[in-house]
């Protein structure tokens, strides 16, 4: 879809502007969506930030935005005493990661094979009282029932019970890690939805949600056109929106 260069002038939107990442995220749950977000970092480059489409919202209202905080898992092939201290924890360093989420992240953990869970309902119990805004996991949670009734949002493979423990191990957090071929930094910031997740890189993020809200705010006016009676060639000829 065409994006104009000047959307912000077009509409006479007035340029929006957040003092800090409560008042950004707020605007991103009330105006955002995935694909505006990456309908901008396409247009300034950055074309290859979108997750696996496999990574589904556990129902399909829920909506995360907040700073990643990455969290890097591995597979275990045995239980046997290691020289390693990390492997030697019955999950490794994941609570010392799940304890480290502060107010606004998301748990964005990955480097697993999707053949277990990576998530579920203790540990979504205990980011919620950290305040943390979500999680999204490259592979599978469980406790379904469990997560919903917190109502936090998880986005992941679908619901799987097998459980990591015997399986896979958190061995470092804060770290960068890869999803899809995307690369994540600590603080780089996650949004999904019913359409997908998207990462926006920390150097891009006033960019990137500037021209969004400018974006996601004329389509709103477009759509409003539209049904008011004006073709869909008109629109896209006088607005450049579509």
């Amino acid at each position: 879809m065409k994006i104009p260069e000047n959307i912000a002038e077009v509409f006479h939107i007035k340029e929006e502007k957040w003092k800090d990442d409560d008042e950004l995220f707020t605007i991103a749950r009330n105006e955002l969506y995935t694909a505006v977000v990456g309908d901008i970092m396409d247009k300034i480059g950055l074309m290859h930030q979108f997750l696996s489409p496999e990574i589904r919202p556990l129902r399909n209202d829920m909506f995360v935005v907040g700073r990643a905080m990455t969290v890097l898992e591995a597979d275990v092939t045995s239980n046997e005493s290691s020289h390693n201290a990390v492997l030697n924890k019955p999950f490794g360093l994941m609570l010392e990661a799940l304890d480290d989420l502060k107010q606004n992240e998301v748990y964005v953990c990955a480097g697993a094979s999707p053949t277990y869970a990576l998530w579920g309902e203790l540990m979504a119990a205990r980011a919620q009282t950290l305040g943390a805004a979500g999680a999204v996991v490259d592979g599978y949670l469980r406790d379904t029932r469990g997560i919903l009734a917190l109502n936090f949002p998880s986005f992941s493979y679908g619901s799987y019970a097998q459980d990591q423990a015997p399986r896979g191990k958190v061995i470092g957090f804060r770290t960068p890690i890869q999803m899809n071929g995307v690369l994540i930094h600590p603080g780089d910031i996650v949004m999904g939805d019913i359409d997908g997740v998207c990462v926006v890189p920390q150097h891009a993020v006033t960019e990137v949600f500037r021209l969004a809200i400018e974006k996601a705010r004329g389509e709103k006016m477009v759509h409003k056109k539209i049904q008011e009676g004006m073709s869909a060639a008109e629109a896209f000829k006088k607005y450049g929106i579509m």
